[in-house]
C-alpha cells in the first residue's frame, strides 16, 4: 500500500504532470479570449459586411421537418473565423520571439546518469555530459 501510494505521489506531482495542468489552465483562458475576440469583435464586422452577425433564421422546411443549415453555417463560420485568428496569433508570435513558441517537447532518459533530459536538450542539466539530441 506504501508503495502504491509513494507511486502515486511521484506521478501527481511530477513536473510534466504540473507542466500539462498549467498548460490547460493556459490554453483554457487562451481560448476565452480568443472566443471573445472572434465574438465581440470580428463577427459583427462580419454583420456590418453581410447585414446579420449569424445565419440562425435561415431554415429550408422539408415535409413539416425544419432544417436549420443557418445554424450550420453560423457555427462553421465562427469556426473558420477562430481558426484564422488563432493562426494571426501564433504567427505574431513566431514574428515577435524569432523563433517557434513551441519547442520540442517530452523527455528522455539521459544516457550517463539515467535523469529525464528534454528531447532536446544537448547537455544533460544533471551530470552536465554532452548528450546526442533528439530532434522530432
Amino acid at each position: 500500500m506504501r508503495a502504491m501510494l509513494t507511486s502515486f505521489k511521484n506521478f501527481a506531482f511530477s513536473g510534466s504532470l504540473i507542466d500539462l495542468a498549467v498548460g490547460l489552465a493556459i490554453g483554457a483562458a487562451f481560448a476565452a479570449v480568443v472566443e471573445s475576440l472572434v465574438g465581440d469583435v470580428i463577427l459583427p464586422l462580419v454583420a456590418a459586411v453581410f447585414g446579420t452577425p449569424d445565419f440562425d433564421a435561415l431554415v429550408l422546411t422539408v415535409n413539416g421537418s425544419a432544417i436549420r443549415y443557418g445554424s450550420f453555417l453560423t457555427a462553421f463560420v465562427s469556426f473558420l473565423l477562430l481558426a484564422f485568428t488563432i493562426m494571426l496569433l501564433v504567427q505574431a508570435v513566431r514574428r515577435a520571439t524569432g523563433r517557434e513558441a513551441a519547442g520540442a517537447q517530452g523527455s528522455r532518459e539521459c544516457d550517463h546518469c539515467k535523469s529525464f533530459i528534454p528531447v532536446d536538450a544537448s547537455v544533460c542539466m544533471f551530470c552536465t555530459r554532452d548528450v546526442e539530441p533528439i530532434v522530432p
